[in-house]
């Protein structure tokens, strides 16, 4: 495996910046009234320096994130290891799930903090994202907002979240047949919004899961492990395939995830998520909106 690599992307070195070590990918970009060039310099060089040092901790501790979680986890020694266990642990006492459903989320929580470390909370620049592989944490200040597309694993846009910087939301990820993860489901894709990275990625592998028609016929599933040799899901039944379906079996696995989504907005754990499958989807958001709500998708219909 290589080691650290580093680029921009935008032809000048205040434009995005490109990280890349192992399966870790990312994009980091820095704006606002506030991002001078300087700013930007500055912040790219504190992501890079904790960069660098992220995968050799988490592969030091893969024997605990790649175990189930209980409710009373071992506590793991690395920052961004720690991450990854607090977003899973309120799921562990009802689903099976490991701390690596929070990996690359956590990755981005940790660069973020990082970079947001490197400045006074009066100097910071407005808005800044990690993007890891399109589970997303972002800082935002003052009156900027973030926008994020949601698409198909084919490109096709499906709509996409918006969030200004007066809610609390600052995180944002993506689960289920599309990802780069095994899915216990069948959605095509699962986004959550939470307040930070590694809960909204956890979030989005439960919802995901749970979008599903338990014994269907047209659903095909092997053993995680005949699959992926390293997948921390060890021998479960994993999705491998799932035929057309005709509109009421969608609306009907659409409706399980969208109830676990509901769920997990009363329970504080995300603050919205939009669920695919097939050409079909559900927008699952709190009732009434605890806070003036203006993070939204914007839907493109379909045609």
């Amino acid at each position: 495996m290589n080691g650290p690599m580093a680029r921009y992307l935008d032809g000048s070195e205040t434009g995005r910046l490109h990280l890349q070590y192992g399966p870790i990918d990312l994009i980091i970009g820095v704006d606002g009234p506030r991002a001078t060039p300087k700013h930007i310099r500055h912040a790219q060089q504190c992501a890079w320096n904790r960069f660098q040092t992220i995968l050799p901790e988490l592969v030091d501790e893969l024997p605990l994130l790649r175990s189930p979680a209980t409710p009373h986890e071992p506590g793991a020694r690395g920052s961004t290891a720690r991450r990854m266990v607090e977003a899973v642990r309120p799921f562990a006492a009802n689903y099976f799930i490991t701390p690596m459903a929070a990996v690359a989320g956590a990755v981005a929580d940790e660069v973020l903090a990082a970079i947001r470390l490197g400045f006074s909370p009066d100097d910071c620049p407005e808005r800044i994202f990690v993007n890891n592989g399109g589970d997303i944490a972002f800082h935002l200040s003052g009156e900027v907002e973030f926008s994020v597309g949601i698409a198909q694993d084919d490109g096709e846009g499906l709509g996409r979240f918006r969030v200004t910087a007066s809610e609390p939301m600052r995180g944002i990820a993506t689960s289920g047949r599309g990802g780069r993860s095994l899915s216990l489901g069948i959605a095509d894709s699962v986004t959550a919004l939470a307040d930070d990275a590694a809960s909204a990625d956890a979030a989005a592998t439960i919802i995901a899961n749970a979008v599903d028609l338990p014994g269907h016929p047209s659903i095909r599933r092997a053993p995680a492990s005949s699959v992926k040799d390293d997948s921390d899901l060890g021998d479960l039944p994993v999705v491998i395939d799932v035929a057309p379906l005709p509109a009421d079996e969608i609306a009907r696995a659409l409706d399980r995830g969208q109830e676990m989504a509901e769920h997990l907005i009363d329970r504080g754990l995300i603050s919205r998520a939009a669920l695919f499958l097939q050409g079909a989807h559900r927008i699952a958001a709190p009732h009434p909106a605890p806070f003036p709500m203006t993070a939204r998708l914007e839907m493109r219909p379909h045609a």
